[in-house]
């Protein structure tokens, strides 16, 4: 039943967002005050957390998808008792404060990812489910067994990336969402009618979703559909029709609440309108009380939780280690495979076999490709394929979802426990970048396999072929690419992508055979992110991946012609410029001009050559034709290479 000191305690929701909002003079007041009784409810009645372990591992998951409305997230977790001050809320968007303008990961503090670009939070939380489900089915129920909640907005329900994942989560059957939909009406250009007149509630039960509609301000409503909701072995949308800027008299289903401060005047009418006659950022003791008493639920399923792990390990040592093996995984070691030197072998097909290795090391290792799984090789072939019916299984069928799958993997990553990967072609990472940004931001270790790298997949043209991906690519801070030339590089690249703990890694691998070394190279150089794969002191040959090779070929033209050329492999520039300048000057040379060969943009390699360096590479689209032709008309062959690198020696 509702009471006075609930209504206090949701009202004060609505004050402590807008007196945030205003003393920043930056921010979004009508999210916070239209969804304030469904915060109320969820926090007070069903999510289990604890505010003193914030990062306890069976706790439930909750995001904030329409990260806008951040002010509302720092207010509830100050009330609950999370280690977000009221100096934190004043301090809303001001340089170094945890209260950033959009939330920004970090679980310590109660905030399970980075929201604001809308869609993503609803695809991550997706991931979650995906990882909570798989954990409770190899690890038993007694030690996984959360939900996942979230706030979602009619921009999130918009964006493409959530309609994808809506799909694939009711396809998997993903009982444990329970996402509650801030239907108000309002985008930023006016009501929603403009460009949004669909039936959500019809669309999301065509997905197979659960779905039920309530009034966003009756909380007795509000509590029931979250108890249908989390019974139902669907995945569920419940759409609360609410009143953005509710409680403000002037700008109460106006799209002047969504993004800015209401001012002065405004607030002092909103304060009179919901009989709150208290001075900014002070809250009465019965409202923390009232929080902080309704998270003793989280306290005491946390507490639980302990003694049944406990009991479960010391009647079972064995489930102790294997509980480890996904929450505490040790650094592994993974083997290149053996292939005959001088044969020819595509790095998607080395990965694949390391991939193999690296499941059998990492218990969590789990993923798929975007319906490219024959192409990307990045099938488990260990294990089944995780479905509704099979939740063990740990081949993820993502389907034609390169969107989603980015912003799943990132999910499924920061759950904890397990680690996720995602494949398709390194074209399509252009679908996939959001997530992948997002991921980087967050720091969340996803793998990332992207193969038919380079215009040398050949036949299927310029759209297929990527050129500037690379480039792009390497301009994402805290995002590692990993480019391998050969078995050894492959395996040390699959080695970096497991033990990364802070950031994400792409292995960028492909379509077409790469002739296998005599010599492996030294697999420790290799994890410094370049090496001297030839020495040689006149030029030097600056080579990722596939052009490797070509780099060597052309170094062994240029010595006939009496130019000794050094080749070094770059497999991940990242890596490399974290390493002490000594040894980079070693792998460089002091003062060697330097020539920079890759199949893709040249864009970027001026910080190794300088700008008097020579740079081989594609600055246009690719050609639809087989791959030999393509290597003569762009020059990207040992003859091409070894006339260009005379020309400019001469030059």
């Amino acid at each position: 039943m509702q009471s006075n000191v609930e209504q206090t305690a949701t009202d004060a929701l609505r004050i402590l967002s807008i007196d945030g909002v205003q003393r920043a003079n930056s921010g979004h007041p009508g999210m916070p005050m239209g969804m304030a009784d469904i915060a109320a409810v969820l926090w007070s009645r069903f999510l289990i957390v604890d505010p003193d372990n914030p990062t306890w591992l069976d706790r439930d998951r909750f995001v904030l998808s329409n990260g806008h409305g951040s002010m509302l997230l720092y207010s509830l977790l100050h009330l609950s008792g999370f280690p977000i001050t009221i100096d934190d809320i004043k301090a809303f968007r001001q340089l170094g404060s945890v209260t950033a303008g959009h939330p920004e990961r970090d679980p310590a503090l109660g905030i399970e990812m980075t929201t604001g670009p809308l869609g993503q939070g609803f695809a991550t939380g997706v991931g979650m489910a995906i990882a909570e489900a798989h954990l409770r089915s190899v690890l038993g129920a007694d030690l996984v067994d959360h939900r996942i909640y979230g706030f979602v907005s009619d921009g999130d329900l918009m964006e493409g990336v959530a309609a994808e994942a809506a799909s694939i989560a009711g396809h998997l059957q993903l009982g444990k969402i329970t996402y509650l939909y801030d239907d108000n009406h309002i985008t930023i250009d006016g009501t929603t009618d403009l460009a949004f007149t669909e039936d959500v509630g019809a669309r999301f039960s065509a997905y197979g979703w659960h779905t039920i509609a309530v009034d966003g301000h009756d909380r007795e409503a509000i509590a029931a559909a979250i108890e249908a909701a989390n019974v139902d072995p669907r995945p569920s949308l419940i759409r609360c029709r609410t009143h953005i800027g509710f409680g403000s008299p002037n700008k109460q289903d106006t799209s002047g609440s969504h993004g800015s401060p209401l001012g002065e005047d405004e607030i002092a009418l909103v304060r009179n309108a919901l009989g709150w006659d208290l001075p900014p950022f002070e809250v009465p003791d019965e409202v923390y009380d009232f929080y902080r008493s309704g998270l003793d639920r989280g306290r005491e399923a946390r507490a639980a939780w302990v003694a049944r792990r406990d009991t479960a390990f010391a009647d079972d040592p064995a489930a102790a280690d294997r509980f480890a093996l996904y929450f505490d995984p040790p650094r592994i070691h993974l083997a290149a495979p053996h292939y005959e030197p001088g044969s020819s072998v595509a790095t998607r097909v080395i990965s694949g076999a390391v991939l193999q290795d690296a499941a059998a090391s990492v218990s969590g290792l789990i993923g798929g490709s975007a319906d490219l799984t024959p192409s990307n090789n990045s099938r488990i072939e260990a294990s089944s394929d995780f479905t509704g019916a099979d939740r063990a299984g740990r081949n993820v069928r993502f389907g034609v979802r390169e969107h989603a799958m980015g912003a799943i993997v990132n999910g499924i990553t920061l759950h904890g426990g397990v680690r996720g990967y995602g494949a398709t072609f390194l074209v399509f990472s252009d679908y996939m970048r959001p997530a992948v940004r997002l991921g980087a931001l967050m720091g969340a270790p996803a793998i990332w396999l992207w193969t038919h790298d380079s215009v040398f997949l050949g036949e299927d043209g310029p759209t297929h072929q990527p050129i500037e991906h690379l480039a792009a690519l390497r301009s994402i801070p805290n995002l590692q690419v990993v480019r391998p030339a050969d078995p050894t590089e492959v395996a040390v690249a699959w080695e970096i992508a497991v033990n990364s703990t802070d950031r994400p890694t792409a292995l960028v691998l492909t379509r077409q055979g790469l002739p296998v070394p005599a010599n492996p190279p030294d697999r420790d150089l290799v994890a410094r992110g370049a090496y001297v794969r030839r020495p040689g002191s006149d030029v030097v040959l600056l080579a990722t991946g596939s052009e490797v090779p070509l780099a060597e070929q052309a170094a062994d033209r240029l010595a006939q012609r009496g130019v000794s050329a050094r080749v070094v492999s770059m497999p991940c520039i990242e890596i490399f410029v974290e390493q002490d300048e000594s040894y980079q000057a070693e792998v460089l040379g002091a003062g060697l001009p330097i020539a920079s060969i890759e199949a893709g943009s040249t864009f970027g390699w001026e910080r190794f050559t300088g700008r008097e360096g020579l740079r081989i590479g594609i600055d246009r689209f690719g050609l639809s034709a087989p791959a030999g032709a393509i290597a003569v008309e762009l020059g990207l062959t040992p003859e091409g290479v070894e006339e260009r690198v005379i020309a400019w020696l001469a030059g």
